[in-house]
């Protein structure tokens, strides 16, 4: 029986998985650490926690994650046009003693079984309109195009600050980064409008990655993305998390299986909600390996929420065994 790690490789290189991938099961996730300890981040039910950007954020029951709060009074930059006013980096720089919890952690991973991976959001796209409002946000792209530009470069520096310490503290072998950078239905950018502001930004983060010991990068989006799939691959996003049914994913593992892989096609509000059933949760897992999965390749089932976690208990772990009983199935 493979290992998790293996089974994942075999599954995105176009090996030979002796079961479907299932869920995160090959990460560790790793969300604590001294930057983390210093971005306070609301606990499900929390409202109005500011971060360490200066947003605020809240975490409604009922809903999947942190959301942040846009009235007026909570904007960060009021103005686009003078945003270095408004935007000061967080320190990401911390001593060796304030990293030796986050180091135990990860020593105590086998790695032969797991990949180590870093949790990072928000992402460049979502930092942008977390400190701006999402329309005030997208309005700038066309009316203030060279202060977003900026603005992209100054965050993605940042998180290129805050990757060399990952580097050096943990030294991961995947990266799990989040990024929304769609509606169910469609983008929210055009492909060119997000390539002549994005790419070369998350090119620079994701190939600093790569070149030092990263080798599995996995980038949450849980939206419409389909036409942003060839950006993403220059990129070097290994694995599309959250990719929802509305992608029209067994197209997209036809075109694209090979030079990058596909985890979802259970799409969350489908089966987390109040009132859920097994026999729900059984109907969607079978569709989404029927219906992707037939391959063995290039798909991960998964809900499409971009954390090993449900809104609504005990839903994840439904999940979990019956794509174990498809793979028995299947395999």
């Amino acid at each position: 029986m493979l290992t998790r790690r293996q089974n994942l490789l075999e599954t995105i290189k176009g090996g030979n998985p002796d079961r479907f991938v299932n869920q995160y099961d090959f990460m560790k996730i790793i969300t604590a650490n001294p930057f983390s300890k210093s971005n306070p981040n609301p606990k499900y039910g929390e409202h109005n926690v500011v971060n360490a950007w200066g947003v605020t954020k809240s975490w409604p029951i009922g809903t999947p994650g942190a959301f942040p709060v846009h009235t007026d009074d909570k904007i960060v930059i009021k103005d686009i046009d003078d945003w270095k006013t408004y935007v000061k980096a967080p320190n990401v720089v911390f001593s060796d003693a304030d990293w030796e919890d986050t180091i135990k952690e990860v020593e105590a991973i086998d790695r032969n079984e797991y990949f180590v991976a870093p949790f990072i959001a928000p992402g460049i796209f979502e930092q942008c309109h977390y400190l701006m409002e999402i329309q005030n946000c997208l309005i700038a792209f066309y009316e203030s195009p060279d202060e977003m530009k900026d603005l992209i470069k100054y965050i993605a520096d940042w998180e290129l600050q805050y990757a060399e310490q990952l580097v050096k503290y943990i030294k991961p072998d995947a990266l799990f980064h989040h990024d929304d950078w769609g509606s169910q239905i469609s983008t929210f950018l055009a492909p060119a409008m997000f390539e002549e502001f994005y790419l070369d930004a998350y090119k620079e983060v994701y190939g600093y990655y790569k070149k030092n010991g990263v080798e599995v990068i996995v980038h949450h989006s849980d939206s419409y993305a389909a036409t942003l799939v060839p950006d993403m691959i220059e990129m070097g996003i290994d694995i599309w998390q959250g990719v929802m049914k509305s992608n029209d994913i067994a197209s997209l593992i036809d075109q694209y299986g090979g030079k990058i892989s596909f985890m979802g096609g259970i799409d969350s509000a489908e089966v987390d909600f109040e009132g859920w059933t097994d026999e729900i949760v059984a109907k969607k897992v079978r569709e989404a390996c029927e219906t992707f999965g037939k391959s063995h390749h290039y798909f991960i089932p998964s809900a499409s929420q971009g954390l090993p976690m449900s809104t609504y208990e005990g839903v994840y772990e439904a999940l979990t065994r019956e794509i174990d009983n498809m793979s028995k199935e299947m395999f």
